[in-house]
């Protein structure tokens, strides 16, 4: 969870600095870029999230079983 959280703060980071540059110099090639690393966390949470839901029910419901 703690990695979860810096990429967080990383990615944010990121995105300002990306926002700040296509304010200041007006190329779509950061705001391209920004809409890049928005998808590929939104993909990095959706497995995090999978595996947490994988952990949580289906492994511990695996040892009910047992």
């Amino acid at each position: 969870m703690l990695i979860m959280r810096l990429l967080l703060v990383v990615v944010t980071l990121l995105l300002v600095i990306l926002g700040g540059m296509y304010i200041f110099t007006r190329k779509q090639r950061y705001l391209k870029l920004a809409w890049q690393v928005v998808r590929f966390m939104v993909l990095l949470l959706l497995v995090f999230a999978l595996l947490f839901v994988l952990e949580r029910y289906v492994l511990v419901a695996w040892r009910v079983f047992l």
